[in-house]
């Protein structure tokens, strides 16, 4: 076990340094870097990610006190002042496009969400990254307020954040959401902030399966009324056509709208679906299932660093927060590799205690039982 690699380099393993460098090449902007590379940046961002670092001075005292466990990754220590200047300038572009490369390889995790049905599921939603206005002005929301936003397309079977993108805070919801490009056959679930009647066509004739609820106003007929299940908390089941001029307008297509309460709550909902065969009930089911991706926002705020930056800039915002959403897709692909069955964020609690130990993934996620044999025996022996 003495001889293992560290488990900050056993994480880091899923990332091809070929590719790596090779990206780096391509968004890479002014004179050529001499006294660190965009690798010595990222495993240094990287690392202050997984081990709770808050600022430039921090990042590189850890770094030169684990200079020798570096060298294995190929990196070395990074000045606070090259860290800094290489955040601020070197586009941040460069850690989309290692997301988008990291999670093609992620995607041979197999995962299964809590349903019967096959369909991959996901939830879509956005959440925003709130900035202090004097501070990053750049980022203005309104007079008083400034903020990022991250919209996100959660995988429920493998928790992966499959679809991401990073937009100004007064950016609608739907402008990102529209241009994830969800699988035909899967099923998707978001709320009213999502409701656009030309998107529901154009979902519809991908193939693709949407939940949501329908908007207070929406303007509709009953074409069909199915039955409904009043023991699982279904009040009603129809296929409906929605008939403003507005929808009929934009193509919306003909959908399957169910009413349902909540028995807990006593609550009364109503769904929006563009899929026939599910049960009322189940379709249901998912959109109170959509409340993964409230968990994932609220997981990844609590355990990594998207709320306090060591930049100001755009870029450098956008760089630590490309970073992170890195981070979080590599401790994903450790919990899958070690089959610890832990949440991401307990595997993150346990790998910021174990970052530098020359221990296997495995060893550090899941220990052997303590040993509890009986020294009886060997005392007997020794009479």
């Amino acid at each position: 076990m003495s001889h293992s690699n560290t488990a900050f380099h056993q994480l880091l393993k899923p990332l091809s340094r070929h590719e790596f460098e090779a990206e780096a090449k391509k968004h890479h902007v002014g004179q050529k870097l001499r006294s660190a590379t965009r690798w010595d940046q990222f495993v240094g961002m990287a690392m202050s990610q997984l081990s709770g670092r808050q600022s430039l001075r921090d990042i590189q005292s850890n770094l030169e006190a684990q200079q020798h466990k570096l060298y294995h990754l190929g990196a070395k220590p990074i000045a606070r002042s090259t860290l800094a200047r290489i955040n601020e300038v070197q586009p941040a572009e460069l850690y989309k496009h290692v997301f988008a490369r990291l999670l093609h390889r992620c995607k041979s995790m197999q995962g299964k969400h809590k349903f019967q049905f096959k369909n991959p599921l996901y939830s879509l939603d956005a959440s925003a990254i709130d900035l202090s206005l004097s501070v990053f002005p750049w980022a203005a929301h309104r007079d008083d307020t400034a903020n990022v936003k991250l919209s996100v397309g959660l995988n429920h079977g493998t928790q992966v954040p499959e679809f991401v993108a990073l937009s100004d805070g007064q950016e609608n919801d739907m402008i990102e959401g529209r241009k994830f490009d969800f699988p035909k056959g899967s099923i998707v679930a978001f709320d009213k902030g999502y409701v656009d009647y030309r998107w529901f066509k154009l979902l519809t004739d991908k193939g693709v399966f949407f939940v949501t609820r329908l908007r207070a106003k929406a303007v509709y007929r009953v074409e069909e009324r199915r039955y409904a299940d009043s023991s699982k908390g279904i009040i009603s089941d129809q296929v409906i056509q929605l008939s403003s001029a507005h929808a009929i307008k934009r193509g919306a297509p003909k959908l399957r709208r169910i009413g349902y309460r909540d028995a807990t709550t006593g609550k009364f909902y109503e769904f929006l679906t563009n899929n026939f065969q599910l049960a009322a009930a189940t379709i249901a089911a998912i959109y109170k299932d959509r409340w993964q991706v409230e968990l994932f926002f609220k997981a990844i705020k609590q355990n990594l660093k998207i709320k306090a930056f060591v930049g100001t800039s755009r870029n450098a915002v956008l760089t630590q927060i490309r970073i992170a959403m890195i981070t979080y897709l590599l401790l994903a692909f450790s919990r899958h590799s070690t089959k610890a069955g832990w949440t991401v964020q307990r595997i993150m609690r346990v790998i910021q205690l174990n970052l530098f130990e020359r221990r296997s993934l495995k060893s550090i996620l899941i220990p052997d039982p303590p040993n509890h044999k009986k020294s009886e025996p060997q005392m007997r022996l020794a009479l």
